[in-house]
């Protein structure tokens, strides 16, 4: 059973709840259920609308709706006695069937509901078309017009062209394998996929375990506080802040509620995103009449951010414009199935067998598969989600034969080696690889825990650690 599929049953459970439980509703709560119903119903109307090929109307009407569905869960939010989960619920199941109803009109998420076969024989879990980049409306306004190409964009498109264009194309080859998970997100709430796209290449390059200094994670970066306020953080041992259709999901959340509070202005959300809401929301209000690049505004800003928004927007003209400046995004086949592992394996060695052109498998399947680290051993049976090309590489090269004793072979040679201290005794050494956490390595090599292996090596919270890095194994098995 899917997540969504849950979340829908869930709504069943907690957007009608019996009368019994009805009469346990504070008197202030039930205005704020009633509109919640009110708005479900809306965009149910609104997606009617479309399937009669209403489109522009039925659109508009889920979006309004959608709105309205974020303004109540504020609203409960500051209520006591409030369940925001319901509007958690709500808002996933309309996601579903919004995605559900225009995955026919050659917008929007497609899930195949007959795939009845084996998992790796031949069945899409998930495809989209090319990228849509004609569809570029930011609250009813016309990207295009938003942007502004001042001398700020310009100078940082002019980067993107240059010695950043490398990032910026892998951020696009990332991004196309990710887009049938993240971009439904974003169309169902009504914001351009651009932004979702300058803010992706910007923040992660489209990695979905990249982590910042400062202790941001995911394809999106989000703060812990910020990610727990948006519905992310640690699930069953798992920090969903990694998962790109979450994160994805909390970024609307997060630029919904910007946009309602600061205007529309979209250079202040994408300031806000970087530098903090309360910082944006006062430079909003002390701007007066100002806009957001009246050096009065824009130099108040700390110099990462007023790096960071003229970053975003470049890159998002650069998604709807990439003829104009002779950037040729290449073609990215992210039509998506899964696979059943007929035998343990790691991603790192699934990674080997598989082989493959120019980079390979390894970031597509990370980033498709974030739950698992990558070193680890996956069971027997477990279904991966993986680019359509690989279930026929797989039974060829990974279930048996040479290239399945070697990718074998390689990982079990992966050691840490033995150096020599000042004091003469051994201390054992590891290479941290991509993917590595100081709790997977704790737990691989026996030591004492995370938080006394950053102690050892004198790490501070949120003891972040790059591939390449070499760590000292003190207290280790």
């Amino acid at each position: 059973m899917s997540l969504r599929l849950i979340a829908a049953l869930a709504l069943l459970t907690l957007a009608l709840p019996p009368a019994a439980d009805a009469r346990r509703v504070p008197k202030r709560v039930e205005p704020i259920y009633e509109a919640l119903e009110a708005a479900s119903e809306s965009y149910r109307a609104g997606l009617a609308q479309v399937r009669a090929g209403e489109t522009a109307t039925g659109r508009e009407a889920m979006r309004q709706a959608s709105a309205a569905l974020m303004d109540g869960a504020r609203s409960c939010q500051a209520t006591r006695g409030c369940e925001v989960e319901r509007f958690i619920a709500a808002y996933d199941a309309l996601l579903q069937q919004g995605a559900s109803a225009l995955s026919g009109d050659g917008e929007g998420f497609a899930e195949t509901p007959e795939r009845t076969g084996a998992a790796g024989e031949g069945g899409v879990l998930a495809t989209m078309p090319a990228a849509g980049r004609s569809v570029a409306l930011l609250n009813g306004r016309d990207l295009r017009e938003v942007i502004e190409l001042n001398e700020p964009v310009r100078a940082a498109m002019a980067e993107w062209l240059t010695w950043m264009r490398p990032q910026l194309i892998t951020s696009w080859e990332n991004y196309q394998q990710m887009r049938f998970l993240m971009w439904p997100e974003y169309e169902q709430a009504g914001l351009p996929e651009a932004l979702l796209f300058g803010i992706l290449a910007k923040e992660s390059n489209g990695r979905v375990h990249a982590v910042s200094r400062a202790g941001a994670a995911g394809p999106m970066q989000f703060m812990p506080a910020t990610g727990a306020r948006f519905g992310l953080g640690w699930r069953d041992g798992f920090d969903t802040r990694y998962d790109p259709q979450l994160a994805a999901r909390a970024s609307v959340l997060y630029f919904n509620e910007r946009f309602a509070e600061l205007g529309d202005e979209l250079e202040f959300a994408v300031a806000a995103y970087n530098g903090g809401e309360g910082r944006a929301l006062r430079l909003k209000r002390a701007a007066g009449e100002k806009s957001f690049w009246h050096p009065d505004v824009y130099g108040q800003l700390p110099p990462e951010t007023r790096d960071y928004v003229p970053y975003v927007l470049a890159a998002a003209w650069l998604f709807l414009h990439p003829e104009e400046y002779g950037l040729q995004f290449p073609a990215v086949d992210g039509a998506a199935t899964v696979l059943k592992l007929a035998a343990p394996a790691s991603i790192y060695q699934l990674s080997i067998c598989l082989g493959g052109p120019r980079e390979g498998y390894f970031r597509t399947l990370r980033n498709l598969n974030p739950r698992y680290e990558p070193h680890v051993p996956i069971a027997a049976g477990t279904e991966l989600r993986v680019p359509v090309a690989v279930p026929p590489e797989y039974q060829r090269h990974c279930v048996d034969g040479p290239r399945a004793q070697l990718a074998a072979s390689l990982m079990a040679a992966s050691k840490p080696t033995a150096v020599a201290t000042a004091t003469g005794g051994p201390t054992r050494t590891y290479r941290v690889k991509a993917g590595d956490t100081l709790s997977s390595i704790s737990r691989r090599h026996r030591c004492d825990g995370a938080t006394a292996l950053a102690r050892a090596n004198g790490l501070r919270a949120p003891y972040v650690i790059r591939a390449g890095q070499t760590l000292r194994l003190v207290g280790c098995g």
